[in-house]
């Protein structure tokens, strides 16, 4: 009995080395991307990506579709100010990875819970991308594993030492007692209005 194919995972591997190296793969990286032995199966794969619109096929040479790339039209600006005419126009296909994201390789995305940052804008459900490997600078949000336990709050470095600051009264500074590891950077709030 033939194995059933995790199209989450294939489309998954795929849209990876995509945003590691901006191509699309030959057949023979393929081979290794997907984890199979024979090219008839990569060939197999790609009709059911096709199929499902994730590839399109233009004689023998494959192109990524936006449902793979995560590319969102962008069709022009408009005015938070002043109402202005607005007129539809596309412009440009924009990557959401590419303008949230410098380093792919060093961003993982957390959801947010907890109210402690509200007052910097961050609310519960919010989704933050953050950014591994850079030391943070003062009032940088950061990831923080204190004392065994991981929060996000401000980076503050003094003569005493480092502390972690919220973003609500009602929460107390923190200052480690035994340990301290900084997780990563927060870059960037993501929140979906319903």
């Amino acid at each position: 009995m033939p194995r059933k194919t995790n199209m989450k995972e294939k489309i998954g591997a795929l849209r990876a080395f995509y945003t590691a190296e901006r191509r699309v793969p030959g057949y023979n990286e393929m081979l290794r991307i997907f984890n199979y032995r024979s090219k008839n199966a990569v060939f197999g794969l790609l009709s059911r990506l096709e199929e499902s619109g994730y590839i399109t096929k233009n004689k023998g040479k494959i192109a990524l579709t936006d449902k793979l790339t995560g590319a969102i039209r962008l069709l022009g600006e408009v005015n938070a100010g002043f109402p202005s005419p607005a007129e539809e126009e596309l412009i440009d296909t924009l990557s959401l990875d590419d303008f949230l994201v410098d380093r792919p390789e060093a961003t993982f995305m957390l959801k947010v819970t907890g109210d402690s940052m509200i007052d910097a804008g961050i609310q519960p459900g919010d989704m933050v991308l953050v950014e591994k490997g850079k030391a943070p600078r003062n009032n940088d949000i950061v990831i923080a594993e204190v004392d065994g336990e991981w929060t996000m709050k401000y980076f503050m470095k003094d003569r005493r030492g480092v502390r972690l600051e919220p973003a609500n009264k009602a929460y107390a500074t923190i200052r480690p007692k035994n340990s301290l590891e900084i997780g990563g950077i927060v870059r960037t709030v993501i929140r979906k209005y319903d």
